[in-house]
């Protein structure tokens, strides 16, 4: 099945951008080779300008407040078990102690290496980086793997809190939702958003078989699928045919 998700908001739609960048940071951090390495670099820099937006931390820090005062609303309630909710609410006063405490936006202190400033200055460029531009980068990439890993693990320790604190509060949100198998008669799906919940997120999933693309859009009244058929080095057109997928909807 392939997974789509559409977000709401612009607070949600730069959390799932930035997670998508701490995965592909993950992914390249556990290769060797330089040309890894350099996109790890690359990859750095851009959660450094997503993570710029002034009010990002504090949209973290607030949303991670929320979650902890209604997990401690839940005490009590015979239907949930005490130790896993001891366990979540610890670890989301973890993520919210270390956030809280880094000073200024994620990465903001890499902006005094004066070496990695130069680089940044460069890699937006194509071809930016080439030996007679960035002569001292370019022997960065000869080191031994584990020197460039290891630097590029130390450079990356100054995005982990915002990005443990991400993917705490995108679980949870994804964790609300219930999945619900719809049909979309003749390429096209309606649903009117339940009166008085607001959602944030909805997640679909479909069979990549049916060789479909769904088109999502939506707002706090009405979300709305259209799928479309991909044609080879075309533009994707309409499908006029029945098909079912999965949608869950998480508030």
């Amino acid at each position: 099945m392939i997974l789509y998700e559409y977000p709401f908001n612009e607070r949600l739609r730069t959390y799932l951008r930035l997670e998508q960048l701490y995965r592909r940071l993950g992914e390249l951090l556990s290769r060797a080779h330089s040309i890894d390495h350099h996109f790890a670099l690359v990859t750095i820099f851009e959660i450094m300008d997503v993570a710029a937006r002034t009010d990002l931390k504090t949209d973290v820090l607030k949303d991670l407040e929320r979650h902890k005062s209604l997990l401690d609303s839940l005490r009590g309630n015979p239907d949930i078990a005490e130790h896993m909710l001891d366990q979540v609410s610890r670890h989301v006063e973890q993520c919210f102690a270390q956030l809280n405490a880094q000073n200024g936006k994620a990465g903001q202190s890499l902006t005094d290496n004066e070496w990695l400033m130069a680089v940044r200055s460069r890699i937006g460029i194509p071809g930016g980086t080439c030996g007679f531009d960035l002569p001292a980068y370019h022997a960065w990439q000869f080191h031994d793997p584990q020197v460039r890993l290891r630097d590029l693990e130390d450079w990356a320790s100054t995005l982990t809190p915002l990005g443990q604190s991400l993917q705490l509060l995108l679980k949870m949100l994804r964790e609300t939702g219930v999945p619900q198998w719809v049909a979309a008669e003749k390429g096209v799906f309606q649903q009117a958003m339940p009166p008085g919940r607001s959602f944030q997120l909805l997640r679909l999933r479909i069979d990549p078989a049916l060789n479909l693309v769904p088109e999502i859009s939506g707002n706090r009244l009405l979300v709305s699928v259209r799928l479309l058929r991909p044609e080879s080095g075309a533009k994707p057109q309409p499908c006029s045919e029945d098909a079912s997928f999965e949608v869950t909807l998480c508030s």
